[in-house]
């Protein structure tokens, strides 16, 4: 990676623990965590959707032919580690005041890897944006959850206890487990490689929520209207997530390359492109 690359990520990663401590996380567990971008395998070196199906994956910016492709590509890698930042500011007051030593180490961990995952996004925005990458990456830090501040209104809303939390978790993270499977097909593979290390983290996110829910309903002290109550909060909240129905932009993204179908490994028909986001919403509503 050239100098001033280096240069411009170092920069950027003192800002990033600016920000932790500004929102009040920057415990020893977390100051102490290696932060890395981490890239693994794809299923193919071809892009496997859309226009440009069957020919190799782009290793850089510049093999893009098209500089609307370069736009939808920068929006959607802004837009996941928009949420990733999001979730931590969240869920920040929680630490103080967990039901065990277990559930603050699960916590921490959640709430540590959520911030490698925008790491890995402004790691992405900066190695091959140039400077409007550099922009969008700053830009991250800068907003903030609780101020109403963060791109997708799902995450300015407060996580305000712990049964919100397992319930966000849960099912907000689920949500995650879906997008980032969408991106993981992509015709970018710096972006398609960094969702294998992504969603092996995001599994644990959504099995502390599962799990976390399944003890309260066991335990029986909290009745279950107010269990269910956290639920319509969240559900309604995670399929708005998918994006409105008819929608041109998950057509273009499809067409271009960069974000396919949950299901696109098992798909063996051709994507309605005109209902990209009620599909992926039906099956996340299925699996829920």
């Amino acid at each position: 990676m050239p100098a001033a690359r280096i240069s411009a990520f170092d920069d950027w990663v003192d800002l990033f623990r600016v920000w932790r401590n500004d929102i009040g996380v920057n415990y020893p567990e977390i100051e102490n965590y290696r932060f890395e971008a981490k890239f693994g395998p794809t299923r193919s070196n071809e892009i496997e959707f859309g226009a440009f199906k069957g020919r190799p994956k782009w290793q850089r910016l510049l093999d893009i032919p098209d500089q609307r492709i370069r736009d939808g590509l920068l929006n959607l890698i802004v837009y996941q580690g928009d949420t990733e930042f999001a979730s931590v500011e969240q869920q920040r007051q929680l630490f103080a005041y967990s039901p065990s030593d277990h559930d603050r180490k699960s916590l921490c961990r959640v709430v540590t890897e959520e911030m490698r995952h925008g790491w890995q996004m402004c790691h992405l925005l900066i190695s091959h944006f140039g400077y409007s990458g550099k922009v969008e990456a700053q830009k991250m830090l800068e907003r903030r959850a609780f101020e109403s501040k963060r791109l997708l209104g799902a995450f300015n809303q407060i996580v305000g206890n712990w049964l919100d939390f397992f319930t966000y978790t849960d099912f907000v993270d689920r949500d995650g487990k879906f997008q980032l499977t969408m991106l993981s097909y992509c015709g970018f593979e710096p972006l398609a490689q960094s969702m294998n290390p992504m969603l092996r983290e995001e599994s644990f996110h959504l099995g502390t929520g599962h799990e976390g829910l399944k003890r309260i309903v066991k335990a029986g002290v909290v009745p279950l209207h107010i269990v269910q109550k956290y639920i319509n909060k969240w559900i309604p909240v995670s399929y708005d997530l998918f994006g409105v129905d008819q929608s041109s932009s998950a057509h273009w993204f499809y067409v271009w390359g960069l974000k396919g179908r949950y299901d696109e490994a098992q798909a063996r028909e051709d994507a309605d492109l005109g209902h990209m986001n009620e599909h992926n919403r039906r099956l996340y509503h299925a699996e829920c």
